[in-house]
């Protein structure tokens, strides 16, 4: 079976979209946390796993003082709200590129 490029180079767009939403978050909580496209891969899926999977790896002084679960619900809740904003602003780009075209 062959692989369909078009899921390939969209499920690639996702996981990009994803990385930038989480170094937006970081930039937002004051972390100074910034995961280029291997670190984002070598960490586990799913959302918490990720960022608890990276606390445990790469910061483990900050759960001396906070609660994995408190920091993932931080990371995950500010990254949502980054994605979508990014997903906003790429959806009213693409539309004014579109009426630009008529």
């Amino acid at each position: 079976m062959y692989a369909d490029p078009t899921n390939a180079r969209l499920e690639d767009q996702h996981a990009e979209a994803q990385r930038l939403a989480y170094n937006s978050a970081f930039d937002e909580l004051g972390l100074n946390w910034s995961w280029d496209a291997e670190t984002f891969a070598r960490l586990p899926a799913g959302s918490r796993q990720r960022v608890q999977a990276y606390l445990e790896r790469e910061h483990p002084h900050l759960l001396r003082a906070y609660d994995a679960d408190f920091l993932a619900e931080a990371v995950e809740s500010t990254k949502q709200r980054c994605y979508a904003a990014m997903q906003a602003g790429r959806a009213q780009a693409g539309a004014a590129a579109s009426l630009r075209t008529r």
